[in-house]
């Protein structure tokens, strides 16, 4: 019997259901297992008084210490975080609150390795975790995690320090693969190990009703991300000017959301462009049903679950050149790969939109990324870990 702990900041609660859903869904899938004992330690980060009272962090500061959640027993201590601070003094602070947290799950949970799911703050404070408990750590790679901590002056090293004192590591592409050992980690320790996509509930649907339930009749495209700079919302907006028959809804909330609104009423599109705001995860099959398009820009992405998604609906995507974009697009028949403007786009969506793929054929894209692949590719790196250290 492996007994794990998984450790995440990104892990969704009652207040944040879509946030880290992938990592709760890898999880569950891992749980699963009857060969897998699992508990799970997802921190909350907030500020100092006053700030935590404000209405940001109010929710999170009222979530149980410790719930069953979709079936998983999970912990949700607190630990500090002071703003302005480029997240430098994160790490120690989630250390410190995470060992008696720890010390208390170790009294009838004898953990045999900690599943470390982001790199930072949570890679750091496992390799200290791990020290101080006498068990392996493996640390997963996402996105943002390397792309930003692993090159933000205040927090570099401490991200390099950690995949350098990993036991193993994860890569949610080849590419991310590529860009840690880019930064100087070992990449003997690096294992690819791809989301996976629930193909029973992401999966083709009849299009022409699933766009009259949204009051759309041309063509659509789906925009989906969190509404911050790096998903290049604004490019997709640009794009749309040069597609005059067609219907963009952005999906997501986020910072950006004032200026991607004053960006859709500059251009004249407000009755082309919806921003719809967040949308539970469980709505999202059918929205990626209807479109005939998913467009994303990102500037930086591991493997976006959104592109691997829309693939299962039977709905072709065009997307940047980011992160294991090419580890995706590996049939014409499932979309292009764009310059990263608004031409680009356009002249991608322009091509994708004047074709009539079987989205059985577009599908197929999606059908190597399953929850069972993913759980046993876990499982083996994890069991493997362990034996090594043993």
């Amino acid at each position: 019997m492996l007994r794990v702990l998984t450790l995440s900041t990104l892990f969704p609660d009652a207040t944040r259901p879509n946030f880290g859903v992938f990592v709760e869904r890898q999880t569950i899938g891992l749980a699963a297992r009857d060969d897998v004992e699992l508990r799970v330690v997802a921190p909350v980060g907030l500020p100092p008084w006053p700030l935590s009272s404000h209405a940001r962090f109010g929710a999170l500061a009222t979530l149980p210490r410790q719930e069953t959640w979709r079936g998983l027993d999970v912990r949700r201590p607190r630990f500090l975080t002071i703003p302005g601070t480029g997240g430098r003094f994160h790490a120690a602070a989630l250390t410190r609150a995470l060992i008696p947290v720890l010390r208390a799950i170790r009294r009838d949970f004898a953990f045999d390795v900690i599943d470390t799911e982001f790199f930072f703050p949570d890679g750091p404070a496992a390799i200290a975790l791990g020290r101080h408990f006498g068990v392996p750590v493996s640390i997963k790679a996402r996105g943002a995690d390397i792309h930003h901590w692993g090159r933000s002056r205040s927090t570099a090293q401490r991200v390099l320090a950690a995949g350098c004192a990993a036991d193993g590591m994860l890569a949610v592409s080849q590419a991310m693969r590529d860009d840690m050992i880019a930064l100087g980690m070992p990449g003997d320790r690096i294992r690819v190990h791809h989301t996976g996509v629930d193909l029973d509930r992401f999966a083709p649907r009849p299009q022409a009703a699933a766009k009259a339930a949204l009051g759309v009749s041309g063509p659509l495209i789906v925009s989906l991300g969190a509404l911050i700079p790096r998903k290049r919302h604004d490019i997709v907006i640009d794009a749309l000017a040069h597609l005059p028959n067609a219907t963009l809804i952005v999906v997501g909330d986020g910072p950006e959301r004032a200026a991607l609104a004053a960006r859709v009423e500059a251009l004249k599109l407000g009755n082309r462009v919806r921003l719809l705001g967040a949308v539970p995860h469980a709505d999202l099959p059918a929205l990626l049903a209807a479109a005939d398009a998913m467009a994303l820009a990102s500037e930086s992405e591991g493997l976006a679950n959104a592109w691997v998604e829309a693939l299962a609906c039977g709905t072709p995507i065009v997307i940047a050149d980011a992160g294991g974009a090419r580890e995706v697009m590996t049939d014409r028949a499932y979309g292009r790969i764009v310059a990263r403007t608004p031409e680009g786009f356009a002249s991608g969506l322009s091509a994708v939109l004047a074709e009539s793929i079987d989205p059985i054929a577009v599908r197929r894209g999606a059908t190597r990324f399953t929850w069972a692949a993913n759980a046993a590719a876990l499982h083996a790196h994890l069991a493997g870990i362990v034996s090594a250290r043993r």
